[in-house]
């Protein structure tokens, strides 16, 4: 395989012997890396703040998380066995021109992810200035600039950003160092901070009150509308990295590693540190008599100026882990895609930092309609038709067989139509229909839940697809799957790889 064909570059290349270095411990510290960050600690947050108590929302956490692992081991396979990042994969279902379609969908949600979560960790920093007096706040206020942030706001988002940067300029090695020594630490400050709200309620009540809280569903019927949503928006939260886990597999040692290490880093670590959100929440409204969902701003409770200190430290270590892994590598490598001979890696990351800033994230995440409904369970929708394309091509259409010098071929097997196979395209444009009306009345505010609140709401397309929408993800799946499957049964030819058309 020539490395310098209009196909590849050397990011791009499969992964050689020498790279495949990456553990079940580097996998899993990869997960817990990715998965404590304030988001994750928020979660629960909308889940009782709809009526959930505190099981049910660890429940739906759990759940969901159980449910987004199987398409993450499953996708994750390819990358281990072949060497192949996420984009070149992709080659294989919509062709070596039509990859690019499904690597831009995935790398503008996670330009999407990469400003959220930069600015998660550049308002902790400002946040935590003003608790320790290094930042009026006040006067900030008064000085809110037109994009609605104040001028130390936006330098602390920055500064931050800079932060992200070096990881990104210094590739891989950097990142798989950054997650291995993060996990632990995280891991301790956690449950450090979750002891430390118990200790501090059993000075005051009997720890168990913590736990005192009861669903405030009336009917089964009511828990289930609320509960399905949730947990659409759940897998949505990761279904970004079900797709592009192959970018990470391909650098593990054996398909065991990738496996054992996803399932002890991802479900357990998600439902853990929800699980201290919630726990640590409930013990402010005993120790502070208000529910503080905000880690920044308990942090900015706690007392001396060094404990403030070590706790931002302990925030920008788990925002910048999560992000640089979560939401560089792919957008990288699919950008990079997009022109393998002129953009490397490298600029890749930097052009999805850039991106990132231009979103105005601190809108997305500040609005809570926005987040849930609109981005999480939006973009699910999208990204759920491709994981079943992704998995019936695979698993189903090929058995697991790849021509690796085809997928850097441009006019090798997997050329199809002037490079783009349309039988990939229409399945997943047909398994995104279905969800569209009920996005379109999300986006807009105009839901039927919103109008029984609002009688001056009037949603753009009935109930029904409010419903459907719910289940986003999984209806995208299992269409997109289907569909394709449908349309490729014709084109399969003997070893697995379809002729041109």
């Amino acid at each position: 395989m020539d490395a310098h064909n209009e196909l590849s570059n050397h990011d791009l290349m499969p992964t050689t012997a020498a790279q495949r270095t990456w553990s079940t411990w580097h996998i899993a510290a990869l997960w817990i890396g990715m998965a404590v960050c304030i988001t994750t600690y928020n979660i629960a947050s909308g889940m009782i703040s709809q009526g959930m108590n505190w099981w049910q929302a660890t429940l739906t956490v759990a759940l969901g998380n159980l449910i987004v692992l199987i398409p993450m081991v499953l996708n994750g396979h390819p990358g281990t066995k072949y060497g192949i990042p996420f984009p070149v994969l992709m080659r294989a279902s919509f062709g070596t021109k039509g990859a690019n379609i499904p690597a831009l969908a995935r790398a503008v949600v996670a330009c999407g992810w990469f400003g959220i979560q930069t600015w998660v960790g550049g308002d902790a920093i400002y946040q935590i200035l003003g608790a320790v007096g290094w930042v009026d706040l006040t006067a900030e206020t008064a000085r809110t600039m037109a994009i609605g942030l104040t001028p130390a706001q936006f330098a602390c988002f920055m500064a931050f950003w800079l932060i992200n940067l070096h990881f990104v300029w210094h590739g891989m090695d950097s990142i798989k160092w950054m997650e291995s020594w993060a996990a632990p630490f995280l891991i301790a400050a956690g449950l450090a901070l979750m002891i430390w709200a118990m200790w501090r309620v059993s000075q005051i009540q009997p720890v168990g009150t913590i736990f005192d809280h009861s669903s405030k569903f009336a009917t089964t019927g009511a828990f289930w509308a609320v509960f399905v949503p949730n947990l659409t928006a759940m897998v949505g939260y990761w279904a970004t990295l079900s797709l592009n886990i192959p970018d990470f597999t391909r650098y593990a040692r054996d398909q065991k590693s990738q496996a054992i290490g996803q399932a002890l880093g991802l479900p357990t670590t998600m439902t853990l540190f929800c699980f201290i959100g919630i726990v640590v929440t409930s013990a402010t409204v005993i120790i502070y008599k208000q529910a503080i969902w905000n880690p920044v701003e308990l942090v900015s409770k706690m007392g001396s100026v060094p404990v403030i200190i070590i706790s931002l430290v302990a925030l920008t270590v788990a925002t910048l882990s999560t992000n640089i892994a979560a939401n560089v590598v792919s957008p990288a490598n699919d950008i990079s895609n997009l022109n393998p001979r002129r953009i490397s890696f490298r600029m890749g990351g930097m052009i999805t930092a850039v991106i990132g800033v231009l979103m105005m994230p601190w809108y997305l995440y500040n609005n809570l309609s926005a987040y849930i409904f609109t981005w999480l369970i939006g973009y699910s929708a999208l990204l759920g038709p491709i994981a079943g394309i992704m998995l019936c091509d695979y698993y189903l259409i090929r058995r697991k067989q790849l021509d690796v010098a085809g997928l850097y071929n441009p006019r090798g097997p997997y050329t199809y139509t002037n490079g783009i196979n349309w039988r990939a395209v229409v399945a997943m444009g047909l398994a995104i229909l279905p969800n569209l009306p009920g996005f379109l009345n999300a986006a807009t505010n105009r839901t039927h839940a919103q109008a029984a609140i609002n009688p001056v709401v009037r949603p753009l397309f009935p109930a029904f697809f409010d419903e459907i929408y719910g289940y986003a993800w999984f209806i995208g799946l299992a269409l997109g799957m289907a569909i394709y499957y449908a349309l490729m049964r014709g084109a399969r030819v003997a070893g697995g790889a379809p002729a041109r058309d």
